[in-house]
């Protein structure tokens, strides 16, 4: 049996090391297409603060870790899939055979179509390469503009802040994050980021990129008409799945890959994992694309267990987020934004903007279905242990609409009962 894994990121590492364990005798190819050995992206702003080398980036450290585990290494970019002969067609010419085939490609920035968008100091910050030019570009006291102050973008601005640049972040939405915090929580990041001394625009985007005669190279126009001088613009307007070698298949594409909860696409053979997955929602059932390593590496280990013929199963996508801004810890999980009345759905905010805490809490009937914190950094597992496990919590649900923050008595009360009698 032939195993082709396209994509060397995260989610096709761990496929590749479970398939191994799991089917010995199988042959793997692991196919990745920059010119790099397999690495995590998220490790790139630790690279820009200078806190690792590029080598600290690789996802196995290890000299010929892949070779010893018999995994063949490509390098090469999909652009074209015959599912009928199971070949793949690479841009170089050459076709590559395969039994069973994983899809982990992962997915690339959006660049807007913003007149000057492509000039050279204008970047995106994906890869290594990427890496590489904005360290040339973000020398301290540089001016910088950011495009975007999403996840991706807010953990880019913390690696920008500690080079010292001047920095200016730009952001369509009308808070900070708007994709995974709730208008109040965002709001409170946005006061934070600019008491650290960055410029915060919201409702704004750029609406042009020229050069400039004066001191820096670029000029960029505000949708508000406002306009700046920069030395680098950093373009983190959100991704996409890279999905366009699939135009023609029988492979169903929405946001990204639609899988079952076996990883499997809608042609038998074919799985796809992580970033370009499109995978059913733990509570909803609906598809997401929900695009964090951890469930990278879980549906890697799900399709790849399938790919050797071992039935498996995953239970459901859960919404994780994490995020580091300049000291401020954010999480939020689930359905962090709520459920309707309509259908049992309640929620509760905590704030305190003194101390820079809050907590939402979000039921659906008697189960917490998502939740949101900030300066909350211990025991915001349990929210995690409540909301993936479901948990019926009864009275407790009333205890947690009156006092948030007891979510972690509630947890060890209805995960653990046999802790409190003893």
């Amino acid at each position: 049996m032939k195993h082709v894994i396209l994509g060397n990121g995260p989610a096709g590492v761990v496929a590749a090391e479970t398939l191994r364990r799991a089917a010995p005798q199988d042959e793997i190819v692991l196919v990745g297409n920059e010119d790099a050995p397999p690495y995590s992206r998220m490790a790139i702003p630790y690279l820009l603060e200078e806190n690792i080398d590029e080598t600290g980036t690789y996802l196995r450290k290890a000299p010929g870790h892949f070779e010893k585990l018999r995994i063949r290494e490509l390098r090469g970019r999909a652009v074209a899939l015959d599912t009928d002969q199971r070949r793949i067609l690479f841009f170089d010419g050459h076709f590559e055979d395969y039994d069973r085939l994983l899809i982990a490609t992962g997915s690339h920035p959006v660049r807007p179509p913003i007149p000057g968008v492509d000039l050279p100091e204008v970047q995106t910050c994906w890869t290594l390469e990427d890496a590489r030019a904005i360290a040339r570009h973000a020398q301290p006291g540089a001016r910088v503009l950011q495009l975007g102050a999403g996840f991706i973008g807010c953990i880019i601005m913390e690696a920008l802040a500690k080079r010292g640049v001047e920095l200016t972040v730009v952001e369509m939405g009308d808070r900070m994050v708007p994709r995974m915090m709730t208008p109040q929580a965002g709001g409170m990041i946005k006061r934070w980021v600019e008491d650290k001394g960055i410029r915060v625009v919201t409702q704004a985007g750029v609406s042009r990129i020229d050069r400039h005669d004066g001191d820096t190279p670029l000029k960029v126009t505000l949708t508000t008409g406002d306009t700046l001088d920069c030395d680098l613009v950093i373009v983190a307007a959100g991704v996409a799945p890279n999905v366009a070698f699939l135009e023609g298949t029988g492979v169903h594409v929405a946001k990204g890959v639609l899988v079952d909860d076996k990883l499997e696409t809608s042609v038998p053979g074919i799985y796809a994992a992580g970033d370009v997955a499109e995978a059913p929602d733990l509570f909803t059932g609906a598809h997401l694309v929900a695009a964090i390593q951890p469930n990278a590496a879980d549906q890697a280990r799900v399709a790849a267990l399938n790919m050797a013929g071992r039935q498996t199963r995953l239970n459901g996508v859960l919404a994780i987020n994490v995020l580091d801004t300049l000291g401020l810890i954010s999480t939020s999980f689930g359905q962090w934004w709520g459920e309707t009345a309509d259908k049992g759905g309640q929620g509760v905010e905590h704030v305190d903007e003194t101390r820079s805490r809050y907590l939402s809490l979000q039921f659906k009937d008697d189960v917490l279905i998502g939740a949101t914190s900030i300066g909350l950094t211990e025991h915001v597992g349990a929210l995690r242990g409540l909301i993936h496990g479901q948990v019926r919590l009864g009275k407790w649900k009333d205890r947690l609409l009156e006092t948030p923050l007891a979510f972690v008595e509630a947890y060890v009360a209805t995960s653990q009962p046999m802790a409190l009698t003893r």
